[in-house]
């Protein structure tokens, strides 16, 4: 199959898996009033659709919702890609270097301290933000460890992010002990949620998206000479820890974006890249666009499986959703690698 004809496939089914999951929610809403307020947006509908609740429940509730789980599967996908590139391993994910956790930690300090609901952007509370500061400072901590004489080198990152991650994961538990009012909210984030979010919160991880995908793309080249080795990496005149940084600092931005607006949500940039990699194989800039074009359409529909899967209508963290599929899924894989490396 070639590349083209995959990209158009997966382009397809994102397009169509945005309209098809605003068909899923509480509210009981025919399938052709949906599609109809949805043409209205593109103007190939006249627009009048008696009640204006259900446009405000298409349109505002449920269309933003899949397009940020769209985008947020996607950011995942992309770092995961990229940092397994850059640190050699193929287990890392975002949570390898501890950004995840982070931003896990700076949003259960502002629910400990009661300002998630602060409004600072259009009226959103400040839990996104403080997501955000929680994610850059566990990055600067990772950098900090990581670097022996100067030099940041991809084995020490790995263990600077353990290093933090624990940390961090302990203060989390140590911030639920002390106030067993905010457990349930801290619990429930940490294990990743779209319930209530909105445009703005789009608006809100945008320019951070769109910045460290800018990046990253720029410097998807340099991503497949670091695969080669350090060594290859100077011969062929690149700096390679500067590089690194580089990618490092943009593949953090995206994920600590991600994590901001959905909590922390496992496997999706674990698995993906692996899954367009059996396919595409290894070259960084198919593997970066086949991973977000899958992330996204894997964290989209794990969403509405979240959201639909309980028949009260109570709503589950899609990070259960992903962690329980994803988590026997990548067995397999490993499974599948060792038989095929005769281990």
């Amino acid at each position: 199959m070639s590349r083209t004809f995959l990209f158009f496939i997966l382009a397809g089914l994102s397009a169509a898996s945005l309209g098809l999951g605003c068909l899923f929610g509480p509210m009981d809403i025919p399938a052709s009033k949906v599609f109809d307020i949805l043409g209205s947006v593109i103007g190939v509908s006249g627009g009048d659709f008696g009640e204006p609740t259900l446009s405000v429940v298409v349109l505002d509730i449920r269309l933003s919702r899949v397009c940020l789980s769209w985008l947020v599967g996607a950011a995942l996908a992309v770092s995961g890609a990229v940092f397994q590139g850059i640190l050699q391993n193929p287990l890392a994910d975002p949570f390898t270097i501890g950004v995840s956790t982070g931003a896990a930690f700076g949003a259960s300090l502002a629910i400990f301290f009661g300002l998630a609901g602060m409004p600072v952007w259009f009226g959103m509370g400040f839990l996104p933000l403080a997501a955000m500061l929680g994610a850059f400072g566990a990055l600067l901590a990772v950098i900090s460890l990581g670097k022996i004489a100067g030099t940041l080198r991809r084995e020490t990152l790995v263990l600077a992010g353990i290093v933090v991650a624990t940390f961090l994961s302990a203060l989390i538990a140590l911030l639920k002990s002390l106030d067993e009012e905010s457990v349930t909210g801290i619990v429930f984030w940490v294990m990743g949620s779209f319930q209530g979010r909105s445009w703005d919160h789009i608006l809100f991880a945008a320019p951070y998206l769109l910045a460290g995908a800018v990046v990253i793309w720029l410097y998807s080249r340099e991503i497949d000479i670091l695969s080669m080795g350090d060594a290859q990496a100077r011969m062929l005149g690149v700096n390679a820890d500067q590089v690194r940084l580089v990618l490092l600092v943009a593949a953090s931005l995206i994920t600590g974006a991600a994590v901001s607006v959905a909590g922390v949500i496992g496997f999706v940039g674990l698995v993906v890249p692996h899954l367009v990699r059996m396919v595409l194989g290894a070259e960084h800039r198919p593997l970066l666009v086949f991973s977000a074009l899958l992330g996204g359409i894997v964290l989209l529909w794990s969403d509405v499986l979240a959201r639909t899967i309980l028949s009260g209508g109570e709503e589950l963290p899609v990070g259960v959703i992903t962690a329980l599929v994803g988590g026997p899924f990548f067995c397999l894989l490993l499974r599948r690698k060792s038989k095929d490396m005769g281990l």
